[in-house]
């Protein structure tokens, strides 16, 4: 029996995808510069699923690789040595909400924004909001340890995982860490975080719930100069103020989203824009918004917006959560990069970027959440043009060089995957890589579980 027919067998002849037509909506992630062509899609509906098609695919040493909704930006999706995809966006129900316990158990292909729109009427919602949260999935936020705007305070996905329900590589199922009650012994569900799929898949996540603020007060600060907004970036920070939010837009990202159907009227000839949440009690909120604002100010800022209602909130971040949409106005592909480095190196790293773009002649723009240093500097491109994308490919590893160079790391929530697997030499040593290759050997010893990914190949062996 063919593998096909064997893969009918267990989730029905209309769950499984050969098709090469079928397949193509597969071949990428979001990050179109790695592509990939899948032997199989399988869409399934349950753990037990899940579980009879990895023991199949054990038994025939075949890889796999569980897909959400295919909104990562780092080729970590892609289905390589023509592996199967097993798809998880049918298993997108909520199995439980625990108001008094603060905790959701939720099946990993829900996406992310419809949990804080189920528990926001009762005062809660979930804290973890990449830029894509309207489409991207738990289970995808799982495997990447993604971060959003608003992690400054509240922290990534790894801070709001209290437990797991995972299928190991060879079939079996398992739970890491508890509801919330410490566990005794290592913290598995942590270190499973941010494994990108090589450790295993998880089918269930049970999350922690967060009550919603008092109050939220937003402010939208625009600067004649990225160097001014940076150093307000810091001097808040400084300040002993936590914002819950932090970020930052060029003048590229600005006038995109200003001329699409995004517009939430942010001012197109700033070359800077700051957006600011502040949350908390009202009598202190109070307070604290005139201090960021005077701290704008003395940094060089133009002025200073404060929303006045929650209308005006939605109006401005809008316009920041439709930023990576809005660039298809520039050209027909984008290169969103992700690194991380201290805010101190702001102004001098964001100076340097610009200066690496124009020596390869290439049109950057920068949108990243400011209050922890995380970058993300979007290069706009054509796909079709190969010498485009070879000028595309090298200015980004000058870009990582550059920040590793300034004491910062190679990506803060998008994940190695395919795209930065080669720099992963750049700040670990060989030792570090073998006892990584060590630690993902004892769940994924024979290396189905996406494979190609996270940890390089080095000297003829995988490390």
């Amino acid at each position: 029996m063919s593998l096909i027919n064997k893969l009918k067998n267990i989730v029905g002849s209309n769950n499984v995808l050969s098709d090469p037509t079928e397949l193509l909506v597969y071949e990428c992630d979001a990050l179109t510069t790695h592509r990939s062509m899948p032997r199989a899609v399988v869409l399934v509906s349950s753990t037990n699923e899940v579980s009879l098609l990895i023991k199949l695919l054990d038994k025939e040493n075949i890889p796999f690789i569980a897909r959400g909704a295919g909104t990562g930006l780092s080729g970590g999706a892609l289905a390589l040595e023509h592996g199967v995809i097993i798809e998880m966006a049918r298993m997108n129900r909520i199995l439980e909400i625990n108001y008094l316990d603060r905790l959701a158990v939720v099946q990993t292909g829900l996406v992310n924004i419809n949990l804080t729109r189920q528990v926001e009427s009762f005062g809660h919602f979930y804290a973890p909001d990449p830029s894509s949260q309207t489409a991207c999935t738990i289970g995808g936020n799982i495997a990447e340890n993604a971060g959003g705007p608003h992690c400054l305070k509240y922290g990534a996905t790894v801070n709001h995982i209290l437990g797991l329900k995972v299928v190991l590589p060879n079939g079996d199922i398992t739970n890491l860490g508890g509801n919330g009650i410490d566990t005794i012994g290592y913290d598995l569900a942590g270190l499973f975080v941010g494994s990108e799929g090589t450790f295993g898949i998880a089918t269930e996540a049970t999350v922690r719930l967060q009550h919603l603020p008092e109050t939220v007060k937003t402010l939208l600060v625009d600067f004649l100069s990225t160097e001014s907004a940076s150093h307000a970036v810091s001097a808040i920070i400084a300040a002993g103020i936590l914002p819950s939010a932090l970020e930052m837009m060029d003048i590229v990202t600005v006038q995109a989203i200003e001329a699409s159907v995004f517009s939430s009227g942010l001012p197109t000839d700033a070359a800077a824009v700051v957006i600011i949440d502040l949350d908390g009690l009202v009598i202190d909120l109070e307070t604290e918004t005139e201090q960021v604002k005077q701290i704008c100010l003395d940094q060089g800022a133009r002025s200073v917006q404060i929303a006045r209602d929650q209308t005006e909130r939605l109006k401005i971040w809008a316009g920041r959560k439709s930023a990576f949409g809005a660039m298809g106005r520039i050209s027909p592909d984008l290169m969103v990069q992700d690194a991380v480095i201290p805010r101190s190196k702001l102004p001098r790293v964001l100076a340097q970027v610009y200066n690496i773009a124009k020596h390869y002649k290439l049109r950057i723009s920068n949108v990243f959440h400011a209050g922890d240093g995380n970058l993300h500097p979007n290069i706009s491109y054509d796909g079709r043009d190969k010498d485009e994308v070879a000028r595309v490919k090298m200015a980004c590893r000058e870009i990582m060089e550059l920040c590793v160079s300034v004491g910062g790391s190679i990506t803060g929530e998008h994940g190695v995957g395919a795209d930065k697997i080669d720099y992963m030499h750049l700040i670990f040593s060989e030792n570090d890589l073998i006892t990584m290759l060590n630690i993902r050997d004892c769940f994924n010893p024979k290396g189905l579980a996406n494979p190609k990914k996270l940890i390089p190949t080095l000297r003829c062996r995988a490390y």
